[in-house]
């Protein structure tokens, strides 16, 4: 007798979602930020912000009206000359990386692997889900910020934001992270718009935004969060995750196809509708990207099949690459 899967996760550990070659592949890399960063204690990353911290950067003239403290009385006794220190601040990055949580994350066509997952989506359908995918994204994302002595914090989100987004270096987080994925419940309609307010609400300082998601949305709402955080002068990334049955559309027989967000069941012949399909999924794709970029953001597209290393290794890299010509320019 067929058996229904449980929706309940079974007891998970943290290392299921991070394989021992993604780790490898991730660990070389540094996660930085390409706009301004506040931080809260002394870590790794570069502010560019002037005044009291801990590497000394240059000298400026001293113009009246300037803060004395910062006088460089040396420099004044040999030349009788007056100039201010001016410093790089030491902040740790702050990093959020808000996972969606709607309906259509739920679509998996990868069977999954035993040992691996556990998320309510994955357990209730029985495959390896978009969702569990960009679970398994997010705490990549983690290992790899706690690893530099970051404050990371995740949240999921659809129509709101539904899970609280606590912000932290410690050690444990890791864990706390997987948890509060694997325990939540996938469904309702995404609302990008609304959920990037929420988090702006909660994140007062400025920090790095890493949304994942199928990103099968309006462009016009996209655009319109980023616009949210890019005032406020966030860096983002968009991950967008796509099942690889999504990106192919390889099916081969008639079959009913039915909306995960409410929308209508309707039955479809492959072989006449992929062109159109293909097309239409481009054209999305493109667009998400060009909104990314359209606010300097960084946009890259996955495949929930392939393991996340490889994509994230070369996210990371082409943002080193960029920090470095940033210092040089």
């Amino acid at each position: 007798m067929a058996t229904t899967p449980s929706t309940t996760p079974r007891a998970i550990q943290a290392e299921q979602y991070l394989a021992p070659e993604t780790l490898a592949q991730i660990a070389p890399f540094e996660l930085r930020a390409k706009m301004i960063v506040e931080g809260l204690m002394s870590g790794m990353h570069r502010s560019p912000y002037q005044g009291q911290a801990v590497e000394f950067a240059q000298h400026r003239a001293y113009v009246p009206g300037d803060p004395l403290r910062h006088l460089d009385w040396k420099v004044f006794g040999r030349s009788d000359k007056l100039y201010l220190k001016q410093y790089h601040q030491e902040t740790n990055l702050d990093v959020v990386v808000l996972v969606d949580g709607s309906g259509s994350m739920t679509y998996g066509s990868l069977k999954t692997k035993e040992g691996w997952g556990g998320t309510i989506a994955g357990a209730t359908t029985g495959t390896w889900t978009k969702y569990d995918a960009a679970t398994a994204l997010a705490v990549a994302i983690a290992c790899l910020c706690l690893g530099q002595g970051d404050r990371i914090g995740v949240a999921v989100y659809a129509d709101e934001l539904r899970t609280p987004l606590r912000r932290s270096s410690a050690r444990d987080q890791w864990k706390t992270i997987v948890q509060t994925l694997s325990t939540q419940p996938v469904e309702s309609r995404a609302n990008l718009v609304k959920s990037a307010e929420q988090a702006l609400g909660k994140v007062t300082n400025r920090a790095l935004f890493m949304v994942i998601s199928d990103f099968l949305d309006d462009p016009e709402a996209i655009r319109s969060a980023l616009a949210r955080f890019r005032h406020r002068r966030d860096d983002v990334v968009l991950l967008q995750m796509l099942d690889r049955r999504e990106i192919l559309f390889d099916f081969d027989a008639e079959a009913p196809f039915e909306g995960l967000e409410g929308e209508a069941r309707i039955v479809v012949e492959p072989d006449a509708f992929r062109g159109a399909y293909l097309e239409a999924l481009r054209r999305q794709c493109d667009a998400v990207a060009a909104a990314a970029r359209s606010f300097g953001f960084d946009y890259l597209r996955l495949d929930s099949h392939e393991s996340v290393g490889p994509a994230l290794s070369r996210l990371l890299a082409r943002r080193g690459a960029q920090a470095r010509r940033g210092k040089r320019s």
